[in-house]
């Protein structure tokens, strides 16, 4: 079942000016983890608010397998998606809450048990959800959005308040709803987790597309991706790697950018100029996402006074 938005605009109030939203265009694939990445007010929110109905879009469209979230007739067993875990009535149980979900859609009791095994809360299903933690409310809420066994899932930010295991317990999860041909939509600020976790990127910066690529591809295009070269004429080297940015981080190693390690070996070769090293590095997704939305952040920090901190 493919996500796609369709030349999505939203403005608020009326006003001509900025949109939360401008003209935004992707497809979010069956099979694939899919992050949905952007700095604090790049519109990412209010994107999936108008992929779930809860927002009208000004103009443009979002489809969930072809049509709108609102026209499926049992929207549950189609999408699942969690936008805010502590949206739930405190005085029920985490059972209850299921079961009432359930009830919308025809879904058996066996299946809330199943999802509540699948969340690791079992052993708390009797527990008013007042009672719950940040993590634990997290998981609640990806076990309503697994209720009617959907064909997609859209998570905002799935991993918050989660302890390490339960971090892991989501990875593996998303991956594994992936492996099955769902598709998975996950919005997270977490670089490092959305580099071990997603397949495909969708980076948004002011309410319009910046990215929409894989992890892989932002990084090297990011330019956070390297050849790291040691070498003891590193300077002649240099000079043959024409159409190349290099940067001499010592006067024997060199970064270049530009060229992949097999390309430089072989120029390396042919002038009999002997490598002690010769490494593919890359950056992290966090420097190659900072690289590419830095003219999109909102707030913009300044340089903390003199003397500040004292």
């Amino acid at each position: 079942m493919t996500i796609q938005a369709h030349g999505l605009t939203k403005r608020y109030g009326g006003k001509p000016g900025r949109a939360a939203v401008e003209d935004l265009t992707f497809t979010v694939e069956p099979g694939t983890v899919t992050g949905f990445l952007g700095p604090n007010g790049a519109g990412k929110s209010t994107t999936l608010r108008m992929l779930l109905g809860l927002d009208a879009p000004t103009s443009g469209r979002a489809t969930i397998g072809g049509r709108a979230y609102a026209t499926h007739p049992a929207p549950l067993c189609e999408v699942g998606a969690l936008l805010e875990a502590k949206a739930v009535h405190p005085g029920r149980s985490a059972f209850h809450h299921l079961m009432a979900l359930a009830h919308t859609h025809g879904i058996p009791r066996s299946r809330v048990e199943h999802v509540l095994d699948l969340a690791g809360l079992t052993d708390v299903a009797g527990k008013r959800v007042k009672g719950f933690s940040l993590g634990m409310g997290q998981r609640l809420g990806i076990a309503a959005a697994l209720l009617g066994d959907p064909a997609a899932i859209v998570l905002d930010e799935p991993v918050n308040g989660l302890d390490p295991e339960g971090v892991l317990w989501i990875r593996t999860l998303l991956k594994s709803l992936a492996q099955e041909g769902r598709t998975v939509l996950i919005s997270s600020h977490l670089m490092s987790e959305m580099a071990l976790t997603a397949d495909h990127l969708v980076v948004i910066g002011r309410g319009r597309l910046l990215a929409d690529t894989t992890v892989t591809a932002l990084v090297r295009e990011s330019g956070a991706f390297y050849v790291k070269v040691v070498t003891p004429d590193a300077a002649r080297l240099r000079a043959l790697l024409t159409g190349a940015e290099t940067t001499a981080e010592a006067p024997d190693t060199l970064h270049v950018r530009g060229l992949e390690a097999p390309d430089i070996g072989r120029i390396a070769a042919a002038h009999a100029i002997p490598l002690f090293e010769l490494s593919p590095r890359t950056a992290s997704l966090e420097q190659a996402f900072m690289n590419l939305t830095h003219d999109a952040v909102e707030y913009q920090p300044t340089a903390a006074p003199t003397g500040a901190g004292r």
